[in-house]
């Protein structure tokens, strides 16, 4: 029988670079004057908070953060929220989007 098995792939492949992210705020912050000081550390915590993430965090919060924007709500309207995401990012199948939209709503932020 011809179909997809349950343990499917994830539609979106994460693309991480906060290892170089951090090493760069970290350098730029031993040469740093003091009025670049603050900004650098809270984006050095801001980066390292985002390395912590999982791929699946990360994920959703993309996902989350186009629905919003749309003003789509991926529990009351599944459907739209879909079409949302699929219009932000138009490669995705119908497949991915929805599963990625599915995931959004059965794991609120």
């Amino acid at each position: 029988m011809f179909g997809r098995s349950a343990s499917q792939e994830e539609p979106v492949v994460v693309i991480r670079d906060t290892a170089q992210v951090t090493a760069a705020l970290r350098s730029a912050l031993e040469t740093a004057d003091a009025g670049e000081r603050a900004g650098l550390e809270r984006a050095l915590r801001i980066a390292e908070q985002t390395s912590a993430l999982s791929d699946a965090q990360v994920r959703r919060s993309w996902v989350r953060d186009i629905l919003d924007r749309a003003g789509a709500d991926p529990v009351a309207d599944d459907a739209q929220a879909v079409k949302a995401l699929r219009t932000v990012a138009p490669g995705l199948s119908l497949t991915a989007a929805y599963q990625l939209v599915k995931d959004a709503a059965e794991n609120p932020a």
